[in-house]
């Protein structure tokens, strides 16, 4: 019994699919399929069962699978001390970003961040909170840059900065007019949001009591934010953006920009860790490169703010 042999169990459990699992492992799906052969020849039973719409594991598949996980994670931490003893930036760091967040920030410390420190090798995945958190239970990122939301207390909790939402209206609404945008001003308009789930919606159905306003869902289920601007460009409706954004607009649409009445809803963005995390010194080399990429005012939460 391999590590390699664990890590190929762990993929298929996790893909289940023997040629998708092989893939994310970097082998051939015959050379992945003989490995998992010879574990279940050593093990002397079958882990997973096999059939031409899924794999699906057994019942003491399932249990092997949990406990490779543990072996995996006990093994990568091994390698984790050392490269910590050793004050060292190189070796592999997964690191999760919110789809809400990733298109604003990571083009403004990710690239020098690798010119500065080739070394490094941090490989960035888009997941919402429930997956981040997920994730980072299984072991399978190391830190994740997310908003601070209640439910986030096993973890621990990096301050990076705090951001505004700020208000993207069409031309043809009523609320082009307006210099700034009150949370009942929102009654009864057509709104363009985030599916359930974001925590970029959630925070902002609850602060602006959305209950009456009309959500754009029956025409549109899912969306990202940069289709919902697209929308509200074309001339209708309003949507909500991330103040980061804003630097990233031409002049014809920042003109659709309008603030919110006092007080702004703002958001935290921390950056997460498992409590037994152990590879400081790239926490430490990442929260320094975020918080140089933003403007100073947002490191800190101001009397004009309300967090959400």
């Amino acid at each position: 019994m391999t590590l390699q042999q664990l890590e190929y169990i762990v993929a298929v459990y996790r893909m289940r699919h023997f040629a998708k699992a092989a893939e994310q492992c970097g082998v051939t799906q015959p050379t992945l399929s003989a490995m998992i052969q010879k574990l279940e020849a050593e093990l002397g039973l079958r882990l997973f069962e096999r059939s031409s719409q899924q794999v699906v594991p057994t019942a003491v598949g399932r249990k092997v699978v949990e406990q490779a996980v543990e072996v995996l994670a006990g093994a990568a931490r091994i390698k984790e001390l050392v490269e910590e003893e050793k004050h060292s930036l190189a070796g592999t760091f997964r690191l999760g970003v919110l789809p809400t967040i990733a298109p604003y920030l990571l083009p403004r410390f990710f690239p020098r961040l690798r010119r500065e420190h080739p070394e490094t090798d941090i490989r960035v995945v888009e997941l919402k909170t429930k997956g981040i958190c997920q994730a980072l239970h299984e072991g399978t990122i190391d830190a994740a840059v997310l908003v601070n939301v209640p439910d986030l207390e096993e973890f621990e909790q990096t301050p990076l900065y705090y951001e505004q939402f700020v208000v993207y209206v069409s031309h043809d609404d009523s609320l082009f007019s307006h210099r700034s945008i009150r949370t009942a001003d929102l009654d009864g308009e057509m709104l363009w949001l985030l599916d359930e789930g974001h925590c970029f919606r959630d925070q902002l159905v609850k602060f602006c009591n959305l209950k009456s306003a009309r959500e754009a869902q029956e025409a549109y289920t899912l969306g990202s934010i940069e289709t919902f601007m697209r929308m509200v460009e074309g001339g209708q409706g309003v949507t909500f953006i991330p103040e980061l954004a804003l630097e990233q607009l031409t002049d014809q649409q920042k003109a659709l920009v309008r603030p919110f009445a006092l007080p702004i809803p703002t958001r935290q963005i921390v950056l997460l860790t498992a409590r037994d995390f152990v590879r400081h010194s790239l926490r430490d080399l990442l929260v320094e490169s975020i918080v140089r990429c933003v403007p100073p005012r947002m490191l800190k939460l101001n009397n004009t703010e309300q967090r959400v």
